[in-house]
């Protein structure tokens, strides 16, 4: 399973890359000096909830046979044992038994900095240049008495790592570690719901100081560039800050040809951050100069009801997919598409968002997994007219026994984004 760059750094990259020249943002800064930290409150995960995700896991572990889960460095694991790295040709594993303490094993060199950020007790061993990190962990597994059970292997395990797995550990089947990883982690609790709520929260400011900033002749970059400056002073670390004008806004996640604001044109901005590792994102639509048209009204009014639909299709136990079907159905019936044909709804209308802002599942058509409380998903059916214009409503919200509840409330009209 090899991974691809991510929506997010590939949206950063188009958002900041000519921006260090810009003044922009040093004409702000007087005004970036009025904006307080919003996160100076916020709770990290803690060695109790850390306790309680390996409990989970293991539990989930025994109950589908595993014996073990391995991860590399990325959200999962950060999510089981804190560790915080980076993925090279060395490999640094977490392996996570389904009795017992977790191994974390790394270069003998990156030792120490690895142990900077372990946040549960757990064996580190470590392999020498010469060496081989799967040697290591087969040999822990064989101590273990796991090497003839199946080995979980988490999904964005990059594949070069199963194979020298295998061949040191011939007899420990390999199968996917989803029913455990995501077992856990797309059931969020309420610890990482305020998280994610706090993030929201940033995002929602910068937005709200943003929008009043906007000027004529500003171009996409530039309105991305203040957003997430205004992020950052709110105590967010900023992901992405999308800012589509005009035509580039009929693509969802735009284009490298410059638009600047004009009087009647429409912006499209896709926004984030992250809070203690938890993620936001939200999307908002509206004409910052000049006066919404009756088309552009339309539109946007259409995605309003399309929001809407599926909030009233996540009801615990529907599929997932289900609530991608209610609006193609209820755009279908607007004479938009069908299915994923433009002028239309393009993409998903939602996907799963926690640590990460794209995670399992996906509000699209097909997925069988049931809505529970905890999961989280985005909310963003927009509508593409290719070559005029589109828009896009995001907001995130998460399941509870009763049906959905908003990380962030929909805007009430084109003429009020916020």
């Amino acid at each position: 399973m090899v991974v691809t760059p991510s929506r997010r750094a590939l949206l950063a990259g188009l958002a900041t890359l000519p921006l260090l020249s810009s003044g922009v943002l040093r004409a702000a800064e007087p005004d970036l000096s009025e904006l307080k930290d919003l996160t100076a409150g916020t709770v990290p995960i803690g060695p109790a909830e850390r306790a309680r995700r390996l409990s989970r896991a293991q539990s989930l572990m025994r109950a589908n046979g595993l014996g073990a889960v391995l991860t590399e460095p990325g959200s999962s694991m950060i999510y089981f044992t804190g560790v915080r790295w980076g993925r090279s040709e060395r490999p640094t594993l977490a392996i996570l038994p389904r009795e017992g303490r977790p191994l974390i094993v790394t270069p003998f060199f990156e030792e120490p900095s690895v142990r900077q950020s372990l946040a549960v007790p757990a064996e580190v061993r470590v392999w020498q240049e010469d060496g081989d990190a799967l040697a290591v962990v087969a040999a822990w597994l064989k101590e273990r008495r796991l090497d003839r059970l199946p080995i979980g292997i988490e999904e964005t395990t990059r594949v070069f790592i199963p194979a020298a797995l295998a061949r040191f550990a011939p007899d420990a089947r390999q199968v996917s570690a989803n029913p455990v990883v995501r077992g856990c982690r797309m059931i969020k609790t309420p610890a990482e719901l305020a998280l994610m709520q706090a993030a929201t929260d940033v995002t929602l400011a910068a937005y709200r100081w943003l929008v009043p900033r906007i000027e004529p002749g500003m171009t996409g970059p530039e309105i991305g560039a203040l957003m997430n400056a205004a992020t950052a002073k709110l105590g967010g670390d900023p992901e992405f800050a999308l800012a589509l004008i005009g035509p580039a806004a009929a693509l969802p996640h735009g284009s490298r040809d410059v638009h600047r604001i004009a009087p009647d044109e429409i912006l499209l901005m896709d926004c984030g951050c992250t809070v203690r590792g938890y993620q936001s994102d939200v999307s908002r639509t509206w004409v910052p100069k000049g006066r919404a048209t009756r088309v552009q009204r339309k539109v946007w009014d259409e995605v309003a009801k399309g929001q809407q639909v599926a909030r009233a299709a996540a009801k615990v136990g529907a599929t997932a997919g289900s609530v991608d079907d209610a609006v193609r159905t209820f755009y279908t019936g607007l004479g938009y598409g069908p299915d994923y044909r433009l002028p239309g709804l393009s993409h998903r209308t939602g996907h799963g968002i926690g640590m990460d802002g794209h995670e399992p599942v996906n509000l699209v058509r097909g997925e069988t997994t049931r809505l529970a409380p905890g999961m989280c998903f985005s909310n963003e059916p927009g509508l593409y007219l290719p070559g005029h214009f589109g828009v896009r409503l995001e907001d995130c919200f998460h399941m509870t026994a009763d049906g959905p509840v908003w990380f962030s409330t929909p805007p009430a009209s084109i003429d009020q984004p916020l």
